[in-house]
């Protein structure tokens, strides 16, 4: 018999507090970041901060392969949608468009000047700019909250357009949040304001996936027992609803390195996001 009750809801979202040497992120990632952008930047594939909106952070940056693109990538950066943007996550572009593909990152609004479903209709509004620059199949994913952002846009309400939605092949989400409603829960409620209707409405496992969503959700061994509970609860339910779902585990990666997968062409979590 295995009984399982939380009574520290901080401490079971927080991820830093539970890494060794997790102080290096996320400015580990800044200098990789930059050299990634500025080496394809001196090659004529790098377009930077295209406007996508009207709001400050409404930009996107596009990484383009050196011959015409297989299809699209949309990489949608986490920070519990309160933090972070898409300068950090550049590199992680490197998998993708060493395969062929474009590689769009947005930035979006962050709380508390929005509320999470307002960054809803900003990455569907993203994802739809750079779907209308690169032709071919479309695959979305995310890391923590932005595996919420990606793993929503194939739910049944969807922001997108039916043309952009038809596209897409493959959603893989990273350490996903899938089911809002325990981070009400948190001290991060305080910005982030989420309420019983918006959890509802906005939660990937709360509602139905459309017709096709293919979906893989993606989890290192060593993360919190929560993000690998949320990474099981999404495939497991929608694999109940149609969807064609699947479930990996990451041996001896936490929150923060998960990610990693995304700068090599050949590693797993590569593939899979890009595999037909």
């Amino acid at each position: 018999m295995f009984e399982r009750h939380i009574v520290d809801w901080d401490d079971a979202y927080a991820n830093g507090a539970n890494i060794a040497g997790s102080d290096r992120w996320p400015a580990a990632w800044a200098e990789p970041a930059a050299a990634f952008r500025d080496a394809l930047s001196a090659e004529s594939r790098a377009r930077l901060d295209i406007a996508y909106g009207d709001g400050s952070r409404n930009r996107l940056d596009l990484f383009l392969p050196k011959a015409a693109p297989k299809g699209l990538v949309v990489i949608i950066h986490g920070g519990y949608w309160l933090e972070t943007d898409k300068s950090l996550w550049s590199h992680l572009a490197k998998g993708a468009v060493g395969s062929g593909f474009a590689v769009a990152m947005p930035s979006y609004t962050l709380c508390p000047d929005i509320r999470i479903a307002g960054i809803v209709r900003e990455v569907g509004a993203a994802i739809g700019k750079a779907a209308a620059m690169v032709d071919g199949p479309l695959m979305l994913t995310g890391h923590s909250a932005g595996g919420h952002l990606a793993t929503r846009m194939v739910t049944t309400t969807t922001p997108l357009a039916p043309d952009v939605a038809r596209r897409i092949r493959h959603v893989v989400s990273i350490s996903g949040l899938h089911d809002l409603r325990p981070l009400m829960r948190t001290g991060m409620n305080k910005d982030l304001a989420i309420d019983e209707e918006e959890a509802l409405a906005e939660s990937p496992a709360l509602l139905r996936p459309m017709d096709g969503a293919r979906v893989t959700c993606w989890a290192g061994g060593g993360e919190r027992a929560e993000f690998l509970r949320q990474n099981a609860l999404l495939a497991n339910i929608w694999t109940g609803l149609g969807a064609t779902t699947s479930t990996v585990v990451e041996p001896d990666r936490h929150h923060y390195d998960i990610v990693d997968g995304l700068t090599d062409p050949a590693h797993p979590l590569t593939q899979s996001l890009i595999s037909s």
